[in-house]
């Protein structure tokens, strides 16, 4: 019998003046980007830790910690290549990813299509089994009032 886990991740960044905004390695155009030591991009965070979690190996704190000089600006898909190999040399397998990108701007849909390619690549599977979705959350909340964006995701990985 093969060896099946889910796993859930969250993350959240600050939106602030002078960052770029990027998300599942895709850089759009904003007023305002995601506040954090490496590139804070949400998205492929949360999947990293889904990942991670699921394969109980951590999470990206520990892996990527926010105090080593060595990640800061660092780009989340390289990180993503890095989980993809510790999970390879762990013996798991990516089945899938679901991710919910929660902003209540700016419109994202545009670049779902350049995210989900982004990610597949960086993690080594097909771009069929990556889900990215996008909501807002009218109006409520830190990231409806336009104060952070938040990215949750799920995934199935198996041995």
């Amino acid at each position: 019998m093969s060896d099946i886990r889910i796993g859930h991740g969250y993350d959240v960044h600050r939106l602030v003046n002078d960052r770029r905004l990027i998300l599942g390695g895709v850089e759009i155009p904003y007023s305002l980007g995601l506040l954090g030591h490496s590139d804070a991009d949400v998205l492929t965070h949360a999947i990293m830790d889904a990942l991670l979690g699921a394969a109980a190996l951590g999470d990206i704190g520990h892996l990527f910690p926010d105090t080593d000089a060595a990640y800061k600006d660092a780009n989340s898909l390289t990180l993503a290549q890095k989980v993809a190999a510790l999970l390879h040399a762990n013996g798991w397998g990516i089945g899938n990813i679901d991710a919910t990108v929660l902003a209540q701007a700016p419109k994202l849909a545009p670049y779902i299509a350049q995210m989900r390619e982004n990610i597949a690549a960086a993690l080594g599977i097909q771009t069929d089994r990556v889900s990215v979705k996008a909501t807002t959350e009218e109006g409520l909340g830190f990231t409806g009032e336009g104060l952070g964006i938040a990215a949750h995701a799920v995934c199935l990985i198996c041995k």
